[in-house]
């Protein structure tokens, strides 16, 4: 078994100790801050100090995870023989050229978030303002990177010590705001919806669709549910979760009546095949009982405990969104990605535990971090679907050298080859051939 010394254990030290070896490396370990026990310790072994102690791997420590306080940080990105790292370290005996426990621990913590910042019209932290676009890495899963240094160290060291590499995964989500386009919506909302096409937009062309979808003559453009699945049968090996907004109909919700024979049927047939999820509504964050609420509904219809989310609008706010969910009682979360830019907002592919920075401990919250989003590509990145396929194969090949998660998101409203989403459908099933274990 590895043996990690280190004279000071804090919360953060633990912590990030339990991202790289159990979530990462996946192996057991031990900790000591006993000196001498370590360095009479004749197994694998890693200091994580100021000064080296023993013979083991040796990382220094830049200080970042004795202290329990949230101020500025100058993490210095820094990029040799094409690996980026942060919080440089310098010394005649050490391991690393920096600090790998301080590193993981300022991106996944997502420290910088924090931190003072400004949000957009969602309260949401926009990407431009992180460290990892500013470098120019947030299409690298770094924090992978630095574990699967950290792996060959070890293992160049102690040739005996059994690390593993990790798998490749796929992962596709599908968020679910709108199961129908036209029909299940009940009278009032289609003949406004009529109306709004007649008279304020003056689209004919949207006004005859509607009414062939309405008089069974054409089907509903975002039922593409089939469609989805009969490609993801082409994907052996893979991973699906399905995430049904069930809020109150609103300016930003939007979703098909829950109470609606149809949606009830729907939500149950997908939950045949996959794991379908809680897309927490648009207001949950200021109105956290809705979220209790809207669980119990998808609840009512499948008939099972509902433990995965993933916000709405990536309405994601540290730490608040992650308490929100706890307190509801919610195992698991997807909102962990950027939803105006295509990468790493954590810097990590796989799944790991949320660490409330503010109140300097480990949760038992599991994140599970996207890479990218269908909506991000097209409306904030502003690609066109071969674009989107460049940065959808990058992320994946990246991926694939680390054995990371590839998680994403679509939408099966954007699958519909409709409303400026002409193209995607061919994009998305070139994706899926790429991304396949």
């Amino acid at each position: 078994m590895l043996l990690v010394y280190t004279p000071r254990l804090t919360n953060r030290i633990g912590y990030t100790l339990n991202v790289l070896f159990r979530d990462l490396l996946r192996t057991e370990f031990s900790i000591t801050t006993d000196a001498q026990y370590f360095e009479d310790y004749d197994g694998p072994k890693l200091c994580y100090s100021q000064k080296r102690v023993g013979d083991g791997l040796f990382v220094k420590s830049c200080g970042l995870l004795t202290s329990t306080s949230i101020e500025d940080q100058e993490p210095r990105p820094t990029q040799t023989d094409g690996q980026w790292t942060l919080f440089p370290v310098h010394g005649r005996d050490i391991d690393f050229s920096f600090d790998i426990l301080a590193a993981t621990f300022y991106m996944v913590s997502r420290y910088e978030e924090y931190l003072p910042h400004s949000e957009d019209e969602h309260g949401r932290f926009t990407a431009d303002q992180s460290v990892a676009v500013q470098a120019g890495f947030v299409e690298e899963p770094v924090v992978d990177q630095w574990a699967t240094m950290l792996r060959n160290k070890l293992t160049e060291r102690y040739p005996d010590i059994g690390l593993t590499p990790r798998t490749y995964r796929l992962v596709q989500t599908v968020d679910i705001d709108a199961a129908w386009c036209y029909l299940h919506k009940g009278t009032f909302r289609t003949v406004t919806g009529l109306a709004r096409d007649l008279f304020a937009r003056h689209d004919i062309t949207e006004v005859r669709r509607r009414i062939r979808v309405l008089t069974g003559h054409e089907a509903d453009p975002f039922d593409t549910f089939d469609y989805i699945l009969e490609q993801w049968k082409k994907v052996p090996g893979g991973h699906m979760l399905f995430f049904a907004l069930l809020a109150d109909y609103d300016q930003f919700d939007k979703p098909s009546n829950y109470l609606n024979p149809h949606t009830r049927e729907l939500l149950q047939h997908l939950g045949d095949h996959a794991k379908v999820a809680i897309h927490p509504g648009y207001h949950t964050l200021e109105e956290p009982q809705k979220l209790d609420i809207e669980t119990r509904r998808l609840e009512e219809i499948l008939h099972r405990k509902i433990t995965h989310s993933r916000y709405h609008f990536l309405r994601l706010q540290l730490p608040i969104s992650y308490r929100i969910l706890m307190h509801a009682g919610i195992k698991n979360d997807y909102t962990m990605g950027y939803f105006d830019v295509a990468g790493f907002r954590a810097g990590i592919s796989v799944p790991y535990h949320f660490y409330d920075l503010d109140r300097d401990m480990e949760t038992a919250l599991k994140i599970h971090p996207f890479c990218v989003m269908d909506t991000t590509l097209q409306k904030y990145m502003k690609m066109r679907p071969e674009e989107a396929l460049d940065t959808c194969n990058r992320l994946v090949a990246a991926l694939r050298q680390v054995g990371g998660d590839y998680r994403f998101i679509v939408h099966n409203q954007n699958l519909c080859e409709l409303f400026g989403w002409q193209g995607w459908c061919k994009a998305y099933e070139q994706m899926l051939e790429t991304a396949r274990p």
